[in-house]
């Protein structure tokens, strides 16, 4: 079956919409569900003032992962991806206080800007930040099976290896995220060819795809950075 072809709305409302928009829109959502928040927002001044990319996942996206972990009792993470630990210090606030988050970055200096902000949000008992290489890293990482969620938000041409990663460290009956599968629909896009990370991404569907452990969709976000969206799996008992 092919959706798309009906809408609750009339098709007079189906005008295009814009980044504007959806800027427009986040903003306007966020304004009333996400309150001000000091930590979060030093951490992102902190990003910025050591000029590290603005590639961190929306405060929806994080709060929707901070909110799942808490609601589902998730103790235990790995986060492959910490760029400058926004998305950890939502991850961090989601454990309880005997719970752990284990996060990895590649560049020494975004590692450092993290564990900065993760201190200053009063986090550093609960996170841990290990420099790496995540293909290297996650090896390291154990006991099996001993996780109760894997966040992957690094690079996509490598989201194979981190999704056989993930499975062998998840718990049967835990989750595995991978973020940016959507990445402007440039996935579904067959005239897009030999982009590392778009082929990262349709790899990682198609093992997912004949994966007969794991139970899994897509779950589409939009917002100031564009049309994306992300991988949630669950690992069957």
């Amino acid at each position: 079956m092919v959706y798309g072809q009906n809408s609750f709305f009339p098709r007079e409302l189906l005008t295009p919409t814009t980044l504007d928009d959806w800027t427009r829109e986040a903003n306007f959502q966020r304004a009333h569900l996400i309150r001000d928040d000091e930590a979060l927002d030093w951490a992102m001044k902190n990003c910025e003032d050591n000029q590290l990319p603005d590639i961190n996942v929306e405060p929806a996206q994080g709060k929707f992962m901070s909110l799942l972990c808490q609601v589902v009792g998730v103790k235990r993470v790995v986060e492959v991806g910490t760029l400058g630990g926004y998305s950890t210090i939502w991850l961090g606030r989601g454990v309880p206080e005997d719970g752990k988050v284990i996060t990895m970055e590649i560049s020494p200096k975004y590692a450092e800007v993290a564990r900065q902000n993760i201190e200053h949000a009063g986090l550093s008992h609960k996170v841990d930040v290990l420099t790496g290489a995540a293909a290297d890293v996650l090896p390291t990482i154990g006991p099996d099976h001993s996780f109760d969620l894997i966040f992957v938000d690094a690079d996509k041409k490598n989201n194979p290896t981190y999704y056989r990663e993930a499975k062998r460290l998840v718990k049967k009956g835990g989750i595995i995220i991978v973020d940016n599968v959507v990445r402007n629909a440039r996935t579904s896009n067959m005239s897009v060819q030999g982009a590392p990370d778009i082929d990262g991404v349709r790899a990682l569907l198609k093992i997912v795809k004949d994966d007969k452990e794991v139970d899994a969709t897509t779950l589409g976000t939009v917002g100031e950075k564009g049309y994306d969206g992300f991988m949630f799996c669950r690992v069957l008992p």
